[in-house]
């Protein structure tokens, strides 16, 4: 099978979400897989297994517990099909992650000295008395 037709399905990719975090039991896999796509617990172990047989999940058994976790090697080769087509998002990535740091900057409040000196006595265009005559 190919990655993609593998990756398309949306509960292989949640369940390789939920690998992202380490090792998950069979059992926590599919009591979040059988809440968020109401599908039976057969069915998520069928998931399981395309992830094993295809090499994006390993599986290791610890007494009548199985853990999974994500195996590496064919994300890395998803990934070098995607390189030639990074060019079409990553100057907008680029330009949205300088707005982002634009936006931090001018919600960032300001610690130290006033950067504008006082204006001299009688100095200050909105100063109503001349230099030398105050009261």
């Amino acid at each position: 099978m190919h990655a993609f037709d593998i990756l398309g399905d949306p509960v292989r990719r949640r369940i390789l979400e939920l690998l992202t975090d380490g090792e998950q039991t069979s059992g926590a896999i599919t009591d979040v897989i059988r809440a968020e796509f109401s599908i039976s617990q057969p069915a998520v172990s069928q998931h399981l297994r395309v992830l094993r047989d295809s090499g994006f999940a390993s599986v290791r058994a610890a007494g009548t517990r199985r853990f999974y976790a994500v195996e590496p090697a064919p994300l890395r080769e998803v990934d070098a099909w995607l390189e030639p087509f990074r060019r079409f998002w990553e100057q907008r990535l680029d330009a949205l992650g300088t707005e982002l740091a634009r936006g931090r900057r001018a919600r960032r409040p300001r610690t130290g000295p006033d950067p504008t000196p006082p204006a001299e006595p009688g100095t200050d265009p909105g100063c109503a008395d001349p230099p030398g005559e105050r009261t």
